[in-house]
């Protein structure tokens, strides 16, 4: 069965010693032997790992350069049989000149050398002193080195099957106009970076900001290796970063400061490269075609598929990270508001109707109206929460409702429905005992006609409460909740309202409001739309009928923002719910979810505006252009053909 393509990769920080290359080969051979164990396909030593970056003007001295291609071919000799890549670097003597290189290996052979393009020229590092730079555009040529002719220059492209990648060393990093953009635009899907560099105060934070927007901005993922302990303390001190990147996303980095050897280790996800980048048409415009050279390896001599997984999958790709929760919070918020007040002061509406259940989308919604007009310094007045209680409306929800509103100081209405949808009942000839969808569906278009008509008497403006997973499920009746004059919902996941009405609940809401916000957010999700029992409870739960919203909302982002398959998505999915439901539960409502999200774009396609929160989007307008008559035959048959596959093992 088809998996999702991961390319295993390290960033290695061996213990060096000053000038003594035996020793450094020693400790980079065991890091090497210790990533083939772990099914690593490439790892990246620090600059000048062999002699060590610190060697000052030693490197003028012969008897250095020819220790380190000394070493360099017994390491190649002692790792021949490991089907692994290694990248190392060692000061590279060429005619008179002398070069900072990273030297790629495999296999008992040298691929390739790579000197460095550009060179600091500060009071610590005085690199100008001792070695030579190599402009990016020159011919690739081919040297003698450690008795084999191999290809030497920057402008080269290595294929280590599946992956492509490329290698730009330390100061490169930091050019004006550095290598990567010209190896990314040439198909490096990876780009090593070994490097030395000497410990600042925030010189890190400034680093790792720079590498997640070069790997975010080039989609590509970024391996950099650090020089660490056992460097010349003289005038600095070097801490040993490594970092793994993946298309602006820290997967892995080292401890500082660590007096022993490091290997960090990642899954590089080389199919969500390649569908960013076939997203974006820009990075392949931007540049002509260049003449990079490509070292091809044999097809099947490295392994397409990792054995081991080692890498951690998150379940709520929707959720912040802890360390930007609250920032990422406040963003997602202040769009909405930000999105409402553009309408509300360009329609010049006197009023915002929001329908208030007491659930968590009208929460939100209703939380969004009340900062907005705040923020514009008008009064809460302005707001109309409307709760309209029906067949299935529970004592607790309508508490709820009723208790937010006024805590918030808004205008409130209540309007009981089920007198109007009894006689609607009556004019279509509906028995009231089916509840059926005819049942259900009319609470909801009576529910949006009495919002729409209310907006008409007040000169206002219905604010939709639907959210982005309900749209993405069609679990919204079609010109019924469906519809309204702004959705400030529409663009974000179910499973994010509830972080952003806990957030607001936390940061900027009364006592009162508070209390009821919290029993809000532990109350069962469900519409309301059936009788409740005979206790007065509901009988409809929303995630019993379509499934957990948490599988939903990962189905989505992974089939929007990637466009990955039915089988990849499982086996992501494996990966990030293992210890949470079983292959039969993730199966079944991935095929839930592709049936709904497929038959369902009808609803989509003329969906209210609304604003973009999240990095994908729903809106026909600009975030998915799907027919609204599109089968979903071929995602269907892969399903089956994977629950045929599971039943089978």
């Amino acid at each position: 069965m088809e998996k999702a393509i991961f390319f295993k990769v390290a960033a290695a920080i061996p213990e060096v010693r000053v000038a003594d290359c035996g020793f450094n080969a020693l400790q980079i051979k065991k890091l090497i032997f210790e990533a083939y164990r772990q099914q690593v396909k490439v790892v990246c030593f620090p600059e000048l790992s062999l002699t060590a970056y610190t060697c000052g003007d030693l490197f003028f001295q012969q008897t250095l350069i020819d220790e380190t291609e000394k070493e360099l071919s017994r390491l190649l000799r002692e790792t021949a049989d490991l089907p692994i890549g290694f990248i190392v670097g060692a000061p590279v003597r060429l005619q008179s000149m002398l070069f900072s290189c990273a030297i790629v290996c495999k296999e008992g052979h040298i691929q390739g050398i790579v000197p460095k393009n550009f060179l600091p020229d500060v009071s610590i590092s005085q690199e100008k002193r001792w070695f030579e730079s190599y402009p990016l555009n020159n011919p690739v040529m081919t040297i003698n080195y450690a008795g084999k002719s191999v290809p030497f220059g920057g402008n080269q492209l290595f294929e280590f099957h599946p992956a492509r990648f490329a290698v730009e060393i330390g100061e490169d990093f930091w050019a004006f106009v550095p290598p990567w953009p010209y190896h990314t635009t040439a198909g490096a899907q990876i780009i090593f970076n070994p490097s030395a560099s000497e410990e600042l105060m925030g010189k890190q934070r400034r680093l790792k900001s720079i590498i997640a927007q070069q790997s975010a901005r080039n989609h590509v993922a970024y391996v950099y290796a650090s020089a660490g302990f056992g460097e010349s303390t003289t005038d600095s001190v070097y801490a040993g970063n490594a970092f793994i990147y993946e298309t602006g996303y820290l997967l892995d980095e080292s401890e500082r400061f660590r007096f022993k050897k490091q290997l960090i280790i990642s899954d590089i996800n080389l199919d969500l490269i390649d569908a960013e980048r076939k997203k974006n048409t820009v990075l392949s415009d931007q540049f002509e075609e260049d003449e990079n050279v490509i070292t091809n390896t044999s097809p099947d001599d490295l392994n397409l598929q990792t054995k081991v997984w080692n890498g951690e999958i998150n379940p709520a790709p929707f959720i912040p990270a802890e360390a930007d929760y609250n920032e990422s919070c406040e963003e997602a918020f202040s769009i909405q508001a930000a999105g409402l007040a553009k309408r509300l002061l360009h329609t010049g509406a006197k009023s915002l109707l929001v329908g208030v259940s007491g659930g968590l989308d009208s929460t939100l919604a209703l939380l969004v109206c009340v900062k907005t007009v705040d923020k514009l310094e008008l009064p809460r007045s302005m707001v109309c929460g409307v709760t309209m209680p029906g067949f299935g409306t529970t004592g607790r929800t309508y508490a709820n409702a009723v208790r937010l509103m006024q805590s918030l100081g808004i205008t409130v209405k209540e309007i009981n429905i089920k007198e109007a949808c009894g006689q609607h009942f009556k004019d279509i000839g509906h028995d009231a005992s089916i509840h059926d969808v005819t049942y259900e569906n009319t609470q909801a278009r009576e529910r949006t006609q009495i919002l729409m008509d209310l907006a008409n008497m007040q000169n206002g403006l219905v604010v939709g409460t639907g959210d982005m997973s309900e749209l993405a499920l069609g679990w919204a009746t079609y010109n019924g909740d469906h519809i309204s004059m702004y959705g400030v919902n529409a663009g974000v996941p179910k499973t994010l309202v509830r972080h952003l009405i806990k957030w607001v609940a936390e940061n900027q809401m009364d006592a009162d409001s508070k209390t009821t916000l919290e029993d809000i957010l532990s109350t069962p999700v469900s519409p309301e739309l059936l009788p409740v029992d005979s206790q007065g409870r509901t009988t409809q739960f929303t995630e019993d009928l379509v499934g957990p919203y948490e599988l939903h909302d990962f189905y989505l982002y992974y089939t929007l923002r990637y466009g990955f398959t039915p089988t990849k998505i499982y086996f992501l999915a494996q990966q990030a719910f293992r210890d949470i439901y079983d292959n039969f539960t993730i199966l079944k409502w991935l095929e839930t979810f592709f049936r709904r999200f497929f038959s369902q774009q009808f609803k989509r396609s003329c969906m209210p505006d609304g604003p973009k929160v999240c990095s994908v989007s729903l809106s026909p307008r600009g975030g998915l252009c799907m027919p609204s008559d599109a089968s979903a035959n071929v995602w269907l048959k892969e399903i089956e053909a994977l629950k045929n596959h599971s039943l089978s093992t």
